[in-house]
């Protein structure tokens, strides 16, 4: 008698516990397919090019840094497979089973009408009217539901697709770059183009005596793998001579000099074969006068008669 009514007991309490939790109603399996590209380094190089001659006979030098990267390049297919299902909730049973019940019948008789109809009804009369309503009444389950459905990932599938090798080359753009003159470090940055303009005449050089620096060491460093690279340019002795004298021509002050004077400092650098500083300084001195035309007219004359020099006038349009 104790073990009927423990068994009893037992029974009831499993129950009871099947019908308060339930059991997730399983759905079909959903899949979601990507295309993924891995890129691995393979080969990270700065190339500095100094340009020719390697030996500098001119103050101005443009200094041309590439960056160049080899990847290895993997495409992959990737398919994710999820689990889906429609959570247990009690309450729910309220309704479900009295409109199960409706659906079984619904079901069975659409199967009856699909007989006479000769199969022309849809599956998802004769079938799933029947599939909801043993769901609906069964207390343990809750009908299927795409709004209330959940899922787990079941697993990933990865198929490789393909795998090849990619070169970049990409100008060392605003990027710094340090010159090492003498015993000077100095940082300069480079432009969008990836070019060091490099200008003994002007700073950070031009507050250092050259006289005795021969090389110019030029190297660039990539901080992310420290990957770096350096080149050297040397400076002719005859360039290292011309240096001061052409930096004061350039820079000392115009305002206190005159006609003379301007047409000289041209005359001069001309002289000293640097006609690129020459050309500069007379476009900022035919500038300079550009709210004076008469001076600016005198200057002009003087450069041509005295400096030999063919300058078009400003004025003349």
């Amino acid at each position: 008698m104790f073990n009927r009514h423990t068994l009893t007991l037992g029974g009831a309490a499993m129950c009871g516990a099947l019908l308060l939790s339930g059991c997730a109603n399983h759905m079909s399996q959903r899949s979601e397919h990507e295309e993924r590209i891995e890129r691995k380094l393979l080969a990270h190089n700065l190339q500095i090019d100094v340009g020719s001659p390697s030996v500098l006979e001119l103050p101005q030098r443009r200094v041309r840094i590439n960056e160049q990267k080899t990847f290895e390049v993997t495409e992959f297919d990737v398919t994710r497979h999820y689990d889906r299902y429609t959570p247990y909730q009690p309450w729910r049973e309220v309704y479900e089973i009295p409109l199960g019940a409706v659906a079984i019948v619904a079901g069975v008789g659409a199967n009856v009408l699909n007989v006479f109809m000769f199969g022309q009804l849809p599956d998802s009369v004769t079938k799933d009217w029947i599939s909801y309503g043993f769901a609906g009444i069964n207390p343990a389950m809750n009908v299927q539901s795409h709004g209330r459905a959940e899922q787990n990932l079941a697993g990933i599938d990865d198929i490789q697709r393909d795998k090849r090798l990619e070169n970049s080359s990409l100008p060392w753009a605003e990027r710094p770059v340090v010159v090492k003159a003498g015993s000077q470090s100095h940082e300069m940055t480079t432009d969008r183009n990836g070019v060091l303009r490099l200008n003994l005449l002007d700073s950070p050089f031009a507050e250092q005596d050259l006289n005795r620096i021969s090389t110019l060491t030029i190297a660039v460093e990539d901080a992310q793998d420290e990957t770096h690279s350096d080149s050297t340019l040397s400076i002719s002795h005859t360039l290292r001579s011309k240096l001061l004298e052409a930096h004061n021509l350039i820079y000392d002050d115009l305002e206190g000099d005159d006609v003379i004077q301007w047409v000289h400092r041209v005359k001069r650098l001309s002289e000293l074969g640097l006609e690129e500083e020459a050309s500069e300084l007379e476009q900022s001195l035919i500038e300079l006068t550009r709210n004076d035309p008469e001076l600016q007219r005198e200057f002009l004359q003087s450069l041509t008669q005295n400096a030999g020099r063919l300058v078009a006038d400003p004025g003349v349009s």
